[in-house]
């Protein structure tokens, strides 16, 4: 597994390739065009927010990611966005904002209890008077793992044009609610292939909202795909939009 900043930037770099715009993008953006003050948690390359910037939304954009790479992007592609590195363990909002989001499954990254529960005291704190938090999560009733095979490959331009192969592959069976699987990224024009490994935790729609209570949120709605069409045992997504209890 390669681990150095080189490969970080280079990773970062690619993340809008393997993962375009689509109607995720459309139905938060949406959300972001009406909200006056929104902090996109874990907004990676910063796309949401630069393209609200672009779009002349008049009011406070605030974006919070753990990895420097991926700001680096963010603040190449809108530098007028406040962007701040760190998470919702060690940068803290009191009633700031009307909007707190995590898109691209970013939720699923909180694997233990306790950090998912300080992640949502953090995010109930955050939320001003009437405010939402909106995020969504894969829905393991649904079993996605299922589909993420080395078979399955993709094929990407980086930067430079230079043609990219992407693929998933799930290390064991998912121990409880918990699914570990590695990244790969190859291409003929580099020195070595690329490799990170990741796990995401797949809760139930009950789960959700057990810890949301516990944090003072409440779910105000849920949808299974972004038409807002009606979760159900074959939904892809589960996409929860709650509000302080």
């Amino acid at each position: 597994m390669v681990d150095h900043s080189f490969a970080d930037l280079a990773l970062a770099a690619l993340y809008d390739s393997i993962n375009p715009w689509g109607p995720d993008d459309d139905f938060y953006l949406d959300l972001v065009s009406s909200a006056d003050a929104v902090l996109d948690v874990g907004c990676g390359t910063g796309r949401l927010l630069a393209r609200a910037a672009a779009d002349g939304h008049p009011g406070r954009l605030t974006g919070l990611d753990p990895a420097a790479a991926m700001l680096v992007q963010a603040r190449r592609r809108a530098p007028g966005v406040e962007w701040v590195l760190g998470d919702l363990r060690t940068r803290l909002w009191n009633g700031e904002f009307d909007l707190v989001t995590m898109t691209g499954h970013a939720f699923q990254a909180l694997l233990g209890d306790e950090e998912l529960r300080a992640a949502l005291r953090a995010v109930r704190c955050a939320l001003g008077e009437g405010g939402r938090f909106v995020f969504e999560t894969r829905n393991p009733a649904a079993r996605p793992w299922q589909a993420w095979t080395p078979d399955r490959v993709r094929e990407v331009a980086d930067a430079h044009g230079r043609l990219v192969r992407v693929w998933h592959e799930v290390e064991d069976e998912p121990s409880g609610d918990r699914v570990t699987f590695t990244e790969s990224f190859d291409s003929d024009d580099w020195p070595e292939r690329r490799t990170s490994r990741a796990t995401l935790r797949f809760l139930t729609p009950a789960a959700l909202t057990r810890f949301l209570a516990e944090a003072g949120l409440r779910v105000d709605a849920q949808y299974g795909d972004w038409a807002r069409g009606p979760l159900t045992a074959t939904s892809p997504e589960i996409i929860t939009l709650a509000v302080p209890a």
